[in-house]
């Protein structure tokens, strides 16, 4: 529901703004957590903290794809993922050294900061402006686009008359809503394809996150190396978008992610350091997959409902991150009853995954229609 309310404004308002709303509120919320005189306030403020860092993620992924061309979509889809593993990778640093709480809670929001001294320069997308009938700020953004990248020769043809005919709608002052995704015949085929992959994906990441047991290091050194797998994982991924395709990457990492927890299935619990390297190398390909599959929707879905869309796939994403622990319950009824579903889930997300159709080298769509017509 969270999600909805957001893409609403997010439509309504475009990707700078919201961008900016969300940095301040979340940023609000997490430092006003560590004054927090209860458990329940404290519980509070950290949820509202979260969902203003959802629509960071969103809107951070959104805006960077649509100010890119064919070429670096999939270096911009990268180093958006690789952000994550690098924050990762410094948290337990920063926690060893802040022991309080409440200091470390302010250190790792202290960021933010420099997000929105930087929020600036942030341009809004061009796409959205040219879709929403902007089309003075559009020219204004692509002519300092057209400067930075020493293209001067451009200027003079982003006319205005040239930019209201690159997205043609039936009614460029209508306003988009989530249930456009589900309107038209294969807008619905799209967003249950996606939410149910990004359940898949997220139930499985979180599910093997949960229950790797450690190499019998303390909590720093163990959730160092939980962040460390990622990095070759991801590494790999920016090099296989283009070779073999989104589409593919997709499908092979939560195959062979379903893989290694089958395979934990067989292994001895005895066996506890093999186990834990196996849940480790698999997490490692649900990393990828949840690399892949940010840019991947990204550019599956128009740029007049792109937002929607992946406020709808990150509502399904936290689904899938809330039923991860309770599946884990259900080890009091068979041993690797929760290994088997998290298995299952990661092949079926790999089978959803390949129904989808292809985006390497293919423009972004702009409308609804771009959808119907020729996808």
């Amino acid at each position: 529901m969270f999600h909805y309310m957001d893409m609403h404004f997010f439509f309504r308002y475009g990707r700078r703004i919201m961008l900016l709303v969300s940095y301040v509120t979340g940023m609000l919320f997490a430092i006003a957590s560590a004054f927090s005189t209860s458990y329940v306030m404290f519980a509070v403020l950290r949820f509202l903290t979260g969902f203003c860092i959802t629509g960071i993620v969103i809107v951070s992924a959104v805006l960077s794809v649509e100010w890119v061309d064919i070429e670096h979509r999939k270096l911009v889809g990268v180093i958006d993922s690789l952000s994550w593993t690098f924050g990762n990778t410094a948290f337990p640093a920063i926690a060893y050294l802040v022991n309080d709480w409440r200091w470390l809670t302010v250190s790792v929001t202290s960021p933010v900061v420099l997000a929105i001294i930087t929020w600036r320069w942030m341009p809004e997308s061009a796409r959205w402006l040219i879709a929403n009938g902007k089309l003075e700020q559009a020219q204004f953004y692509l002519r300092q686009c057209a400067k930075m990248n020493q293209r001067e020769d451009a200027i003079d043809s982003l006319k205005t008359e040239t930019l209201s005919t690159i997205v043609v709608t039936e009614k460029r002052d209508r306003t988009y809503s989530s249930l456009d995704l589900i309107r038209t015949p294969k807008m619905r085929r799209l967003a249950l394809r996606t939410g149910t992959l990004w359940f898949c994906v997220a139930n499985s990441f979180y599910g093997i996150s949960f229950n790797i047991t450690g190499f019998g290091l303390n909590m720093y050194l163990t959730q160092l190396t939980y962040a460390l797998v990622e990095l070759p994982a991801k590494v790999s991924v920016y090099y296989l978008l283009d070779k073999i395709g989104r589409r593919t990457t997709e499908v092979g990492s939560l195959v062979l992610a379903a893989a290694c927890l089958g395979i934990n299935i067989a292994v001895p619990k005895g066996m506890s350091v093999l186990r834990t390297v196996i849940a480790i190398i698999g997490k490692g390909f649900s990393s990828a997959a949840f690399g892949t599959i940010v840019l991947y929707s990204s550019e599956l879905y128009p740029t007049v409902v792109r937002q929607n869309g992946m406020g709808y796939n990150s509502f399904m994403a936290r689904l899938g991150v809330a039923m991860a622990p309770l599946i884990l319950l259900l080890d009091e009824v068979w041993r690797d009853l929760p290994q088997v579903v998290f298995c299952c889930v990661a092949l079926l997300g790999g089978l959803v995954a390949r129904t989808l159709a292809e985006t390497r080298n293919r423009y972004l769509p702009e409308t609804i229609e771009d959808i119907e017509q020729h996808w």
